[in-house]
C-alpha cells in the first residue's frame, strides 16, 4: 500500500510562520499560529491513530514547532502590551510612538 501525505502539514507551517511574523503587531499573530497549531495537532492525531498510512510525519512535527513558537512569542507580547498600558498609559504610549515617528521621519528627510 502506497503512503500518503498528512493533510495541512503545509497549510500549519505557513500559519506558523505567518504568525511568527505578525506578533510584533500587539499580538495579532495569535490567530494564525493558534490555527496552524490547531492543524498540526488534528494531523498528529490521525498520524498516530494509523502511522504505517502516512510518511510526512516530519513536517507536521516541524509546523507544530513552529506554531508553538509562534503561540508563545504573540502571548509574551500580550502580555508586554498590557504591562506597558498598565503602567504608562494608553495615551502616554501613544505620543511617545507619535513622537518616535516625528523624529523617525526627520531624520530621513537630513
Amino acid at each position: 500500500m502506497e503512503k500518503q501525505k498528512l493533510p495541512n502539514g503545509v497549510a500549519s507551517i505557513v500559519l506558523g510562520v505567518f504568525g511568527y511574523l505578525c506578533c510584533c503587531i500587539l499580538g495579532a499573530g495569535i490567530i494564525p499560529a493558534g490555527i496552524g497549531f490547531f492543524l498540526a495537532n488534528k494531523s498528529q492525531k490521525m498520524y498516530k491513530e494509523d502511522p504505517d498510512a502516512y510518511d510526512n510525519y516530519s513536517q507536521i512535527k516541524t509546523a507544530r514547532i513552529v506554531a508553538l513558537i509562534a503561540l508563545i512569542l504573540n502571548v509574551l507580547m500580550i502580555i508586554r502590551v498590557i504591562y506597558v498600558i498598565s503602567t504608562v498609559g494608553w495615551d502616554e504610549m501613544i505620543q511617545i510612538y507619535q513622537d518616535a515617528y516625528q523624529q523617525a521621519m526627520e531624520q530621513q528627510g537630513n
